[in-house]
């Protein structure tokens, strides 16, 4: 029996005409490698990662340890492994983890932190960018009691998803970092675009992140490897990283033939996120004038970007934007749509234009 999947997909893929043009804005997930990437895979050196023989993916987490100024990396199949990998170095069955309301962390990541580490997990509050306070993080921190898990990891996320992509500074990570290290607590930066953080806040990854005990950063988001995360940490906890990563089935062997996508990704495709936010602010603003759409370019600072679409039909706007090419993501708190490398200003502009007619045949106010 084919499932409900199968089936959508099947129906999808016959829908597609070949003839339109396609701007897809759906996720920054959806980018291609770019010609380097393909020549790199093809040329890879390639040897058995779980023996630690593979050279690709050693000099891929030379390269990421350097970035981050850190001591250690190991290449992971996903941000969530990624991240999860992290908690469970870092926690032990029964402690608890404090993490944003909104993250990526708590929402999207299929309650793995608990269902395969036994990791209590507490979600405070955060504020429209992303941040958490200080006061009420203090205050969340478990006391040393037996009724109580031990709070043993603090997790924020950079940028932050749900906050329309905004880029926490080095100095708002660092005042996590140090209320952390009051109570010695670890911390985790779920660094899925750090990079676009990076670019945005003209600030290295390095200085970024200072005093965070791990980071994980996506290679298949914005820098456009067509899989693959990198978890920078000290040489103790990537060794236990390791281990994780292996009984997760993360050991992947000859891999080095998707790491090599990502050295190119850390050579080449970092300084290029620039034009990702010039085209979301430029789409951002376009959005914003269109009847029917409540959109503030001013609150999306890097590739992400969320509207409101105040018509009594969405789901059909929707569905006549994709027949006609251009593909949004609707989400509970209503769209997004993401700019990435593949996607130029010029299609932006056809973006637009299909929009506003749409709009402005379609929508029922």
């Amino acid at each position: 029996m084919r499932s409900g999947y199968s089936e959508a997909k099947e129906a999808k893929n016959q829908s597609i005409d070949p003839s339109t043009r396609i701007v897809d804005l759906r996720s920054d997930t959806f980018t291609q490698p770019s010609p380097e990437m393909r020549e790199a895979i093809y040329k890879a050196e390639l040897g058995d990662d779980v023996f630690g023989e593979d050279p690709t993916v050693n000099r891929l987490e030379q390269i990421a340890a350097n970035m981050f100024g850190m001591e250690d990396a190991t290449f992971v199949a996903s941000g969530t492994m990624g991240n999860i990998a992290a908690a469970l170095t870092h926690c032990t069955r029964g402690d608890e983890m404090i993490v944003g309301e909104k993250s990526h962390m708590f929402n999207a990541e299929a309650g793995a932190a608990s269902a395969l580490g036994g990791i209590a997990v507490q979600a405070i509050a955060n504020d429209s960018r992303g941040m958490i306070d200080l006061d009420e993080l203090r205050s969340r921190i478990r006391p040393d009691n037996i009724h109580y898990p031990p709070t043993t990891l603090i997790g924020i996320e950079n940028t932050a998803n749900q906050c329309g992509g905004s880029a926490l500074s080095s100095d708002e990570i660092r005042s996590v970092v140090s209320v952390a290290k009051e109570r010695d607590i670890k911390t985790h930066v779920d660094g899925a675009r750090i990079f676009n953080a990076s670019v945005a806040l003209e600030t290295p990854v390095d200085q970024l992140v200072a005093g965070a005990d791990t980071v994980s950063f996506c290679l298949s988001k914005g820098l456009s490897c067509p899989v693959g995360s990198v978890l920078v940490g000290s040489n103790e906890d990537i060794e236990t990283a390791r281990r994780w990563r292996k009984a997760m089935g993360g050991g992947m062997r000859q891999v080095g033939i998707l790491a090599a996508a990502g050295i190119v990704a850390l050579e080449t495709m970092v300084s290029r996120l620039a034009e990702d936010h010039a085209n979301a602010r430029k789409l951002a603003t376009g959005l914003s004038k269109i009847d029917g759409i409540i959109c503030d370019p001013d609150s999306y600072p890097t590739n992400l970007v969320f509207c409101d679409v105040s018509v009594k039909n969405p789901s059909e706007i929707l569905q006549k934007l994709d027949d006609r090419g251009v593909k949004a993501l609707s989400l509970p708190a209503g769209w997004r749509l993401v700019t990435h490398y593949g996607i130029t200003s010029d299609d932006i502009d056809y973006a637009l234009d299909v929009i506003r007619d749409v709009f402005k045949e379609y929508a029922s106010f």
